[in-house]
């Protein structure tokens, strides 16, 4: 890990961006990178669909382009929901069953830790302020994905101190606050606890249990507008109408499907959220990337 950082915390000369006052700021939400999936271990998958260090830098400089085209502000927040990297020996958290994989833990994490650098490195000259927040319990990360996230916060935090924060979030369910906003976040599924996580479609355990965490945390006091962000279900469905005091988002994957989804349910779409938010009201220009 200190080779790796090491190698990765090249400080230059780097002089922050000036911060101008906008009403606005931004807002990158992707999840399920599964980083060392493999989609065609045989050659043989449904769909022939590459997942390796090179597709993933492919998708993460078409990331970076998109996040830059549709800049409105100087400060943005990048929201990993996660799932960033597929497993440890070829297992889930849980150990359940075998998962395919093209690279080892060490290979994963060299290429887990420099997606997350080269994604800051890109938008540094163009944000004042960058905040990433890294979903680290989930049920294939795991604490594989503590580990990248803290050399990432080690690296990202050396490199930046005056502009960039990374939180890493252990807790299964968490929050952060910007403005009158809260964005609550959960990858939906944890590394031991829940035999079914949260779906992709609200319902009323689900709001329930939202509902509780929003009391005991005062969310409801702090915020005037809460959205709650998972991942995990692999599709992008928007709930801004089962409940009155919450949002309810799931995100798209990062990464293509894998062969056991292919067979099982469909191909699936994979991508990314940008947003443009005011601080003060409810207003927020949402654009979708997705990927071929």
């Amino acid at each position: 890990i200190s080779e790796v950082v090491k190698k990765n915390l090249s400080v230059k000369s780097f002089t922050p961006k000036e911060t101008s006052e906008t009403d606005t700021f931004d807002r990158f939400v992707f999840s399920d990178v599964h980083i060392g999936m493999d989609a065609n271990k045989d050659g043989y998958a449904l769909y022939e669909m590459l997942w390796n260090e090179d597709e993933i830098e492919k998708r993460r400089e078409l990331a970076t382009d998109f996040i830059l085209k549709n800049k409105s502000s100087d400060t943005i927040y990048i929201d990993e929901l996660g799932d960033f990297l597929d497993g440890w020996d070829g297992q889930t958290t849980r150990k359940g069953h075998a998962l395919p994989q093209n690279m080892d833990n060490q290979k994963a994490f060299d290429v887990a830790v420099s997606f997350k650098v080269r994604l800051v490195d890109s938008l540094i000259n163009s944000y004042s302020k960058i905040v990433m927040n890294n979903v680290c319990e989930d049920n294939h990360s795991g604490s594989f994905g503590y580990v990248v996230n803290s050399a990432v916060k080690s690296i990202l935090e050396g490199k930046y101190p005056e502009s960039v924060t990374v939180v890493n979030h252990r807790k299964f369910i968490s929050h952060y606050y910007v403005g009158n906003h809260a964005f609550i976040l959960s990858h939906g599924k944890d590394s031991k606890n829940l035999k079914f996580g949260f779906k992709p479609q609200l319902d009323a355990k689900q709001s329930e249990k939202i509902d509780q965490y929003c009391k005991v945390n005062n969310v409801y006091k702090n915020s005037s507008f809460i959205e709650f962000s998972k991942g995990d279900s692999h599709q992008m469905i928007f709930d801004y109408a089962t409940s009155d005091d919450f949002d309810y988002c799931s995100y798209p994957a990062f990464s293509p499907s894998s062969e056991w989804v292919q067979v099982n349910f469909k191909k699936g779409r994979s991508g990314c959220v940008m947003y443009n938010i005011d601080y003060d009201k409810n207003n927020k220009n949402m654009n979708p990337l997705w990927f071929n």
